[in-house]
């Protein structure tokens, strides 16, 4: 009777153990964890010389100099701003409900009693 409940004390103290040991192979170090490099970059050196040593990196359109543009609409949109007539902007709202506060319900007066 004895050396069975010396083996299950054992078996626990053993159970226990390796609990132990094995708490400590956890990755959850939160030294390790953190990381604070240079930059988010940091660590692609074959990117940067490619980049680096890349003979012209802009696309070809990026060299045109031909934009256009509406040259009547600018003209006007330059007299107006001259002769202080600016339109002001509409639409420049995230929402699209238009928001009218003139057309907002009156809050209804509490009942007298």
């Amino acid at each position: 009777m004895r050396r069975t409940e010396f083996g299950k004390r054992l078996s626990l103290i053993a159970a226990l153990a390796a609990t132990a040991l094995a708490g400590g192979c956890v990755s959850d170090n939160v030294y390790a964890d953190r990381r604070d490099p240079v930059s988010f970059a940091a660590g692609d050196a074959v990117a940067t010389n490619i980049a680096t040593q890349t003979i012209d990196p802009w696309p070809a359109h990026a060299g045109r100099r031909e934009i256009a543009y509406d040259g009547e609409r600018m003209q006007s949109a330059v007299d107006r701003y001259r002769t202080n007539k600016v339109t002001p902007p509409r639409g420049t709202s995230t929402s699209s409900v238009q928001y009218d506060p003139a057309a907002q319900p009156q809050a209804a007066a509490p009942a007298s009693k």
